[in-house]
């Protein structure tokens, strides 16, 4: 039976796919077109998925079972689509909670320390203007750190945040009774209007594209800055360009965009106290490690016929394809 890469996994899934004598097909590297991935899963029983897949994919391969998430979030795989045609659709949920959440963490310290800016004056001007940029520079502790979705990682990142800062941490989310004992409960406006730093890790869905809306940026303190980590259309990216360029907020730190990869003429590339990474939160040793064995063992399970055990779409279990 067959499996496609999308992208290339680690050598501990790879592993668990050569043990089970699947057929491996890695896709040719780099972002693929629509209709070249449709060709590259034409055959393939099982997917691995680190590309956005065409939205008519199970459609267009008869042979596919399952649809395995390298990753948390599933924006990049037709669920509804999948679920329609019998096809499972998986993920690995927490697997990247502490790569993220640490992420988060590096970039606040980038931004109150002023790292980048230091190491650029220092490198271009010299040893005194790189000193004098200390000068603005603020500590986490004591500051307040607002929270948009308090799962896996908006949970460590709040406990690192409160035991080992000891900041304030407000959290929103729709289940309020789940926060975590240190974490204080606020809506939304509240929560921009209230925080030093702002953590978006709630995933896509129709209720968050655009929860970071041009008037709550605008409620956000002058000195805040505005976290993504989440994905890029849950902010109104025009409304933020603005107000960096006006200098309405102190910074934003974003790691995805409303299109990726970031164009080359994108606005975002010339804003002020902007700290742009491409995508790549989630991603350090161990959590590619983890995320590629464990979707490995789901396309295992699945063509062996056993239920997946993050099954994203239980709707289809009982009307799936067979092996």
């Amino acid at each position: 039976m067959q499996v496609v890469l999308t992208e290339p996994i680690e050598p501990g899934g790879m592993a668990v796919l050569r043990a089970a004598g699947l057929d491996i097909v890695e896709g040719p590297g780099g972002e693929q077109s629509p209709e070249q991935l449709r060709t590259l899963c034409r055959d393939a029983h099982a997917v691995i998925v680190r590309q956005k897949l065409p939205d008519d994919l199970a459609s267009a391969c008869p042979k596919l079972l399952i649809a395995a998430r390298h990753g948390v979030g599933v924006d990049l795989i037709p669920v509804e689509n999948c679920t329609a045609n019998g096809v499972l659709v998986t993920n690995v949920p927490g697997a990247n909670a502490d790569a993220v959440a640490e992420f988060v963490i590096a970039q606040m310290l980038a931004a109150a320390r002023r790292v980048e800016t230091m190491s650029r004056v220092h490198l271009e001007e010299g040893w005194k203007p790189g000193r004098a940029i200390a000068g603005s520079a603020t500590e986490l502790r004591g500051r307040t750190l607002g929270i948009v979705g308090i799962g896996a990682i908006g949970s460590r990142l709040a406990e690192i945040a409160h035991h080992g800062f000891r900041m304030q941490v407000l959290g929103f989310q729709r289940r309020r009774e789940a926060l975590p004992p240190f974490v204080e409960y606020a809506d939304l406006p509240a929560l921009f209007a209230s925080s030093d730093y702002i953590a978006l890790a709630c995933p896509l869905t129709p209720e968050t594209r655009g929860l970071a809306s041009a008037a709550l940026i605008r409620s956000m303190k002058p000195s805040a800055w505005l976290l993504n980590v989440s994905r890029g259309a849950v902010v109104e990216e025009d409304a933020l360009v603005a107000a960096l360029r006006e200098g309405a907020i102190g910074g934003a730190a974003l790691d995805v965009y409303a299109v990726q990869p970031l164009g080359a003429q994108h606005p975002l590339r010339k804003c002020p106290n902007a700290i742009l990474s491409p995508h790549v939160a989630g991603l350090s040793r161990e959590s590619a490690a983890k995320m590629s064995q464990v979707a490995a063992e789901e396309v295992v399970r699945v063509l062996r016929g056993e239920r997946p055990r993050n099954l994203v779409n239980p709707e289809a279990w009982d009307g799936r394809r067979r092996p």
